[in-house]
């Protein structure tokens, strides 16, 4: 019997992670959504350091302009550069957009995975989100907004109160649909062989809901994260377009939008732009979360 002299060598695994990448990429609209995104994260927070205007610096001699070399975006009513407060408000937004995200994600998943792993707590977490589907969301915002500005305006001042005041009303009003996604797909993960072998070994349920049950349910979380964000920003900008978010002086797209109204037809340009940032934000969020969708979903990925 004679040996093989040259043996042929075995190729190493493939990483999961570049199977998402590709298939990722092979996502035009998630592609091009996910690039869009990145520039406008870049340019609400890092633009500040180029474009060194204060947003809240009032130069009354050069109020109501038009776009010019000096102030591309031109000036408001009280002469201040609205590509700074373009900027500014876009830092806002945005971070209320992943904070409330964070916030609605993680009450979503946890309940979702405690409903659908453990029988005896199902029915009264979803009768709970019925509860809180059956609400009227903007008339609820309104009130929280009421009851709960002045307080933590005091505790914390007028722009921090603020800001933990809508980010927690949008996060605890955004939870559920995630919940119910992720509800019913450990509901199906928890009767798959893996896990009742894993169960048969005597894991614990610490173990089968970290080790098999979350990682399995990374692709609707991911989307839910996604569309999430697109939610609370236009959230946000519903409530300060209202005049019920962050103060006159503290610049969102909202608000600006807002101060914009009352110089439509004068300065059209004020509404065209926190209009075409919000819409922008919106656009590239619901891409990227349709290419992780597909992307994380490992039926559909190879395809």
């Amino acid at each position: 019997m004679t040996e093989l002299s040259n043996p042929i060598p075995s190729k190493p695994p493939r990483s999961q992670w570049l199977d998402v990448w590709d298939q990722f990429k092979s996502h035009r609209g998630a592609l091009m959504g996910g690039i869009l995104f990145l520039l406008i994260v870049a340019s609400v927070y890092l633009g500040p350091f180029v474009w060194d205007i204060e947003a809240t610096h009032i130069d009354i001699r050069s109020r109501n302009q038009g776009p010019s070399w000096a102030h591309p975006f031109g000036t408001d009513q009280l002469g201040r550069d609205m590509m700074a407060r373009m900027m500014a408000g876009g830092s806002t937004s945005v971070s209320v957009g992943l904070t409330a995200m964070a916030l609605a994600l993680f009450l979503g998943s946890f309940i979702g995975v405690v409903a659908g792993f453990f029988k005896r707590l199902d029915g009264p977490l979803m009768r709970l989100t019925d509860l809180f589907l059956a609400l009227p969301l903007l008339p609820l915002l309104l009130v929280m907004m009421l009851l709960f500005r002045e307080p933590l305006n005091a505790a914390f001042g007028p722009e921090q109160g603020i800001f933990i005041l809508i980010v927690c009303a949008i996060g605890v009003t955004s939870w559920m649909p995630t919940a119910r996604i992720v509800r019913g797909d450990v509901l199906a993960i928890k009767e798959r062989e893996f896990v009742l072998a894993a169960r048969s070994i005597g894991t614990s349920n610490k173990g089968l809901i970290t080790r098999h049950i979350l990682p399995n349910v990374l692709s609707p979380i991911m989307v839910s994260a996604t569309l999430g964000i697109a939610t609370a920003i236009i959230t946000e900008s519903s409530l300060s377009f209202l005049g019920l978010g962050f103060p006159p002086d503290f610049p969102t797209w909202g608000r600006l939008l807002f101060d914009a109204t009352d110089y439509l037809q004068q300065h059209p340009e004020r509404v065209f732009w926190p209009g075409m940032a919000i819409s922008l934000t919106v656009l590239s969020v619901n891409y990227l979360g349709d290419g992780l969708r597909d992307a994380l979903d490992p039926r559909i990925r190879g395809r």
